[in-house]
């Protein structure tokens, strides 16, 4: 007898959704695309060059990217340096 399949859990579903809240816009969707194929931390004015973007946008993005944890955030003397998590 074949199990009837189920739904996610709410908690799940409510993470996942928040995951493609996150990807939800054009320029964090290059923001991701960028850091995954250099495949190297980059800081928010390498971002900004590479996307074309004003430097408060782009920052506002990582700042949504990182709260879901697409991207982790590493400090480095006074700049700071994202990258994919690839957990």
């Amino acid at each position: 007898m074949k199990e009837t399949a189920q739904p996610l859990d709410r908690a799940t579903a409510a993470e996942y959704a928040t995951w493609f809240k996150a990807l939800a816009d054009p320029t964090r969707i290059q923001i991701v695309s960028l850091l995954a194929r250099r495949g190297v931390p980059m800081n928010v004015g390498e971002i900004v060059a590479a996307v074309d973007v004003g430097q408060s946008t782009v920052s506002a993005h990582l700042k949504v990217l990182a709260e879901v944890r697409f991207l982790l955030a590493e400090a480095r003397g006074t700049a700071t340096y994202y990258r994919i998590n690839d957990a």
